[in-house]
């Protein structure tokens, strides 16, 4: 399958998971996108899953673009091979260059910084901020809970609409996930919704 995606960013954690499967999950998705010549965004981290996703996409031959923060890059935590560093001062201007640099987010399991991450490009849709799409690779039910309150507790109490929910795009298979933000990218936010 071709894809009409240039650039995706991957949020993910900086920590190894105690479940090998969410790191053989980031080094599938590095790998995937370097073969299907999808630009790799991500935090720049050299450890934890964002090393793995940056090391599988580098192993084969993918290019990787990184985005830190100088204190992150002071401690030594930037990941040293990959194609471009873009080193920033804040967590809002690193969240905003990886945004500028994609078509698209993909979160992996990962902490709190994942989340905000999801959920500020999702506000960021919701506000017209950008028109990209947003997805998580469920990995293993990681994200079971939180697409259930997302798109049924937060719906049924009025906070959000079924439509806004729509726009958190889920799947267990990457290259279905990745179908997904492609039919997002053409027809815009909240498709899915409307099928």
């Amino acid at each position: 399958m071709s894809f009409s995606i240039q650039s995706l960013c991957v949020f993910c954690g900086a920590q190894t998971s105690a479940n090998p499967a969410f790191e053989a999950s980031a080094r599938e998705v590095g790998k995937y996108l370097a073969d299907h010549k999808i630009r790799l965004v991500y935090g720049g981290g050299s450890v934890g899953m964002m090393g793995a996703v940056a090391d599988a996409s580098l192993e084969a031959g993918g290019e990787v673009i990184g985005v830190i923060t100088t204190y992150l890059q002071g401690r030594e935590l930037g990941h040293p091979g990959v194609s471009a560093m873009r080193v920033v001062e804040t967590m809002l201007e690193r969240k905003q260059v990886m945004a500028d640099l994609s078509d698209g987010f993909i979160s992996l399991p990962g902490g709190i910084g994942t989340l905000d991450e999801l959920f500020e490009m999702l506000t960021w849709s919701r506000l017209s901020v950008h028109d990209k799409p947003s997805g998580v690779l469920n990995v293993g039910g990681f994200y079971d809970e939180l697409i259930s309150f997302t798109q049924k507790t937060q719906v049924e109490a009025g906070f959000i609409s079924a439509e806004d929910a729509a726009n958190l795009i889920h799947s267990t298979t990457l290259p279905d996930l990745l179908a997904k933000l492609e039919s997002a990218i053409e027809q815009g936010p909240s498709s899915l919704y409307r099928k």
